[in-house]
């Protein structure tokens, strides 16, 4: 009635005049709790007057008996969210709760309420409670005092962080603030099991630290607390202590923390000393940078103490020394003091640079071993790479410039030391120095390129030479004119120079050589450069005849989808490769497959399944981060190469026939087989660049894969078909096509020679559909069900499964542009995995592995907490699997069970008897992989509760004692690791 308006909220209180005037509590407090509960619906509708009234009533039934007091607190609730409320009439209810409501004896609801009413006038009345100054803080001070619920608790800290933040009056209650605060600190809470509210300890922290770290006014009682828990035992307290240093210093200023530095200083000295605990030691030298960077921000009077220097002197004081110790064990502790507060600003870094960067050169001529060289090194790099933050070396104060001569030495003496870790500390520190603005001159660049050159080609080590390589792409961006003067033209020097020498090295040097080529193409000036080098290596190597031409065609290949990757970003380098380095490829192709038609036996290997799938993502990456515009212009001349045979577009294109890829006849299998590269490059352009003659090209696409014998042609012809049904626009024309395909599916499933290359068609087709929600896809995947039934295709049928669910490297991904909706997993999953379940236990015993194949790849790739949500009901065929006799079979149930043992280990030790069985016979498989899978689940089993699997100790014991002297190292690893764990299995402190 009070809602629609028929009854207005006086005329309830007069009709519950009976209940509200009754002597029995009992009866008053039923009375205020309907007409509470009206007005927690209500309030928005209430007048002022009314208000007023209410107001004035519920304050003189805060003296009532304590049986109503809960109605009325959630009556002024109610009232304290009204938008009419007279101004005092605020001010007027914290001042009878403050008196005459004793909070800490309610109950936690209750109490929550009263937290509820100050929170709803601080958003909304903040000025007239700023009115009764210091009383109101005085006032929340009493009504927290004792507080111990978490759920009120993280009400109060907020009431008390905005007390603070909007600069309430805390007169002289500072302290008392901070006291009935801080004995919450530090936060000793565990939830308990399957708690509702979802309260983590965490939160409590968090909110706490919020609270102590939001004034200075709190710092002369915060940091002696600090400082105590810091020196206590507790691991918690000291982390906890750690990041509230940390939070306050971000307020604190000099006069703050003058008193208590040299306290803290020591404690953090000795926990970064002497802890076993990363967490803490990571937490330690935040709070030093902080500290640090806290007493640089202080603006300095001219009678003031300059605190950070003395501070930065006790740091030097008691860290340099250890700098020197011959036996170097407290070396790294110190450097990450002196590194932790050389970071906090330009002042402290300059300071402590001053004074330590000699003292390492020095230490690192004095010293002669190679691993105590390296110590030293990555302590000078530490510095080198904090010098980074400031970006350009100011020649007046840095130290660094000053010293520029002996550190260029120490770190060239790095580059030609006998071990390798120092030399790859050294490549590190080469590469912070090249990205110093202003450090190194252009002969010591060049001095750099010889040693990165030496170092990529020629050192035996791997590690050394791919660090050089990366080292040279990075600060080719910085120098790329040194680097495309020098370093290109020697590393061309190299490829193309004859040696006398055995093949293996010489292909060795060619190999690094190109890899070197492609690591350096960072800029894109020097891609204009190596490119050509790249391309005319690749001429070269085609017009061989040896049998080794395949691997280094592949490898020319390989350099250049590196550099196609590094150039993706960039519009112009991206555009200058896609359009010298596609029309050379295809050109190349086209003239060997024409070879090969005329038989020609040069350029043969350019044909080779090998060397076209490394084409592929070179096309690919060239293709896919083009502008519409430029994609356009690009597929304008590659689409009518295929279908027109119009080559005028390629370079050197005077061919000896005409290129007729889509053409009959065994002759031109050949150019069949370039169909590769074309699903490369159309399979990669953008979604909304137009394709010509589109669907012309799939009517060919389609027949080349249901006709072609040969299979690498017909599958790539699929896959390119599928690629283009992907991104094809809905409607009647997508219609048409897909009902062609399925024409042709269909009879070449049923009978004849060509049902793999239809079975293949298929697979590409449904993962086309399934990727983008298409409605026939559910039908095609019903037809691939059905294969999984028949003897002849449903292994391969089964294997199918793994295709449409995994992320395919080369079509039909995000990375290409496809459709690919989300959770697309997730949906198959939901629709087929009952149909693959009902068709295992219908099926016939020649073929229900099949079933299972395809069950265990689509779980395989099935996010795993959607797999454990439907675990119950699978885990059970799953168990089966593993009897199944198909390898593939078992390696995929065991790659799907491993997780589960760790994620879900409650369901899983209901069936602990069957997976130990299981597990134990798998690791005597004649395949070795399947023996590695079955060790790491005999593995995971101990995390399933400890008493669950005690009975079955012994005999896991002795069961794996056998493959500790399997003939594979592999396999030995794995099976002492897990065997390991069973002993240990119900240890104390296991």
């Amino acid at each position: 009635g009070v809602k629609n308006g028929r009854w207005t909220v006086l005329q309830l209180v007069e009709a519950l005049g009976f209940c509200l005037e009754n002597t029995d509590p009992r009866t008053r407090g039923r009375g205020i709790q309907l007409l509470s509960q009206v007005l927690l619906q209500c309030y928005s509708l209430l007048q002022e007057k009314e208000v007023l009234h209410l107001v004035l009533f519920y304050e003189s039934r805060l003296q009532d008996h304590h049986l109503v007091i809960p109605s009325v607190l959630q009556g002024l609730r109610a009232l304290s969210m009204c938008e009419v409320l007279s101004p005092g009439l605020a001010v007027s209810v914290l001042k009878a709760v403050f008196q005459e409501v004793h909070v800490q004896s309610l109950m936690q609801l209750d109490r929550h309420t009263v937290y509820s009413i100050i929170t709803n006038f601080m958003s909304t009345r903040e000025e007239e409670l700023k009115g009764l100054g210091a009383d109101f803080t005085f006032g929340f001070i009493q009504v927290m005092d004792g507080e111990k619920d978490p759920r009120n608790l993280l009400v109060a800290f907020q009431i008390v962080h905005d007390l603070i933040a909007k600069d309430y009056a805390l007169g002289p209650f500072v302290e008392e603030l901070f006291e009935v605060t801080s004995c919450y600190f530090p936060v000793d809470f565990t939830p308990p099991p399957n708690d509702p509210h979802g309260i983590q300890r965490e939160d409590l922290i968090l909110s706490l630290r919020a609270v102590l770290a939001s004034t200075p006014q709190f710092a002369e009682f915060l940091l002696p607390l600090l400082i105590e828990k810091l020196d206590s035992e507790l691991q918690s307290a000291k982390l906890d202590s750690l990041q509230t240093l940390t939070a306050c210093c971000a307020i604190y200023g000099q006069k703050e923390l003058q008193e208590f530095l040299p306290s803290l200083w020591s404690s953090l000295r000795r926990e970064v000393f002497q802890t076993a605990s990363e967490k803490i030691e990571t937490e330690c030298l935040a709070a030093l940078h902080a500290l640090s960077a806290c007493l640089s921000r202080s603006v300095l009077s001219s009678d003031s103490e300059d605190l950070l220097d003395s501070f930065l002197s006790s740091i030097l004081q008691d860290c340099r020394h250890h700098l020197c110790e011959p036996d170097m064990k407290l070396v790294w502790p110190s450097a990450k003091l002196l590194q932790a507060a050389a970071g906090a600003s330009l002042r402290t870094y300059h300071r402590i640079t001053r004074s330590v960067l000699p003292l390492l050169l020095e230490q690192y001529t004095k010293h002669t071993q190679s691993s105590q060289r390296r110590t030293i090194l990555e302590m000078l790099l530490g510095f080198l790479e904090l010098q980074q933050k400031w970006g350009h070396v100011e020649e007046d104060e840095s130290t660094l410039l000053s010293l520029q001569a002996p550190v260029c030495s120490v770190v060239f003496s790095a580059l030609t030391d006998p071990s390798v870790q120092l030399q790859l500390v050294g490549i590190k520190a080469l590469t912070v120095l090249g990205s110093l603005q202003g450090f190194l001159s252009s002969s010591d660049v060049e001095l750099i390129v010889d040693h990165l050159i030496r170092l990529a080609l020629h050192e035996e080590d791997s590690q050394s030479s791919e660090a050089a390589m990366e080292a040279a792409g990075s600060l080719a961006t910085t120098y790329p004119k040194v680097f495309s003067g020098c370093m290109v033209p020697r590393l061309e020097e190299e490829l193309q120079s004859e040696r006398e020498e055995s093949y293996h090295n010489h292909r060795s040097l060619q190999q690094r050589c190109l890899q070197a080529l492609a690591a350096v193409s960072t800029h894109t000036s020097i891609v204009r450069e190596t490119v050509p080098v790249l391309l005319q290596h690749l001429q070269k190597v085609q017009k061989g005849t040896e049998a080794r031409n395949t691997q280094d065609m592949v490898s020319v290949c390989q350099s250049l989808h590196r550099v196609a990757l590094q150039c993706q970003q960039d519009v112009e380098g991206c555009w200058y490769f896609h359009q010298t380095v596609v029309p050379c490829l295809l050109a190349m192709a086209v003239q060997a497959a024409m070879q090969e038609s005329t038989h020609t036996l040069s350029g043969k290997a350019l044909l080779e399944e090998e060397v076209l799938a490394a084409m592929i993502p070179v096309i690919s990456a060239a293709t896919t981060h083009l502008s519409p515009e430029l994609a356009a212009q690009s597929v304008s001349h590659v689409v009518p190469l295929f279908l027109d045979g119009e080559v005028s577009f390629l370079p050197q294109n005077s061919f000896p026939c005409s290129f007729q890829p889509f053409g009959d006849g065994e002759s031109l299998e050949a150019q069949r087989r370039l169909v590769a590269l074309l699903m490369a490059f159309v399979c990669s352009l953008p979604r909304d660049v137009a394709i010509p003659q589109q669907e012309w090209l799939l009517r060919e696409l389609l027949a080349l894969s249901c006709s072609c014998n040969c299979p690498f042609t017909a599958t790539t012809a699929a896959k390119c078909f599928a690629g283009l049904v992907n991104k094809h626009p809905a409607g009647q024309q997508l219609d048409e096509i897909l009902q062609l395909a399925v024409n042709r599916m269909e009879p070449g499933l049923e009978e004849g020679p060509r049902r793999t290359q239809a079975l293949t068609l298929l697979l590409w087709v449904t993962k086309a559909l399934v990727l983008r929600y298409h409605p026939l896809s559910s039908c095609l995947t019903d037809k691939l069900l059905g294969l999984l039934s028949d003897t002849e295709l449903g292994p391969a049928a089964a294997d199918g499964f793994s295709l449409l669910m995994a992320e395919s490297p080369d079509v039909l991904h995000k990375g290409c542009h496809a459709d690919v909706r989300i959770m697309f997993r997730q949906r198959f999953f939901t629709d087929n995995v009952p149909k693959l379940v009902q068709g295992f236990h219908g099926a016939g015993p020649e073929v229900k592995a099949n079933y299972l194949k395809g069950l265990s790849h689509v779980l395989n790739h099935l996010p795993k907490p959607v797999l454990v949500t439907e675990l119950p009901t699978l885990l059970s065929l799953l168990l089966e699997a593993l009897s199944c006799s198909d390898r593939v079979v078992q390696l995929s149930t065991l790659s799907c069970l491993h997780p589960l043992l760790l994620e879900a280990p409650q369901i899983m030790s209901l069936h602990v008897d069957t997976l130990v069985t299981k597990f134990l016979n798998l690791t005597s498989s004649p395949t070795m992989a399947v023996r590695i899978a079955a060790l790491r689940c005999a593995h995971a089993l101990t995390s399933l509760p400890t008493t669950v699997l005690l009975p079955y100790k012994g005999r896991v014991i002795r069961a794996l004692a056998k493959p500790l002297d399997d003939k594979k190292r592999l396999v030995r690893k794995e099976a002492v690791a897990a065997r390991g764990e069973w002993f240990l299995l119900g240890s104390p402190g296991r």
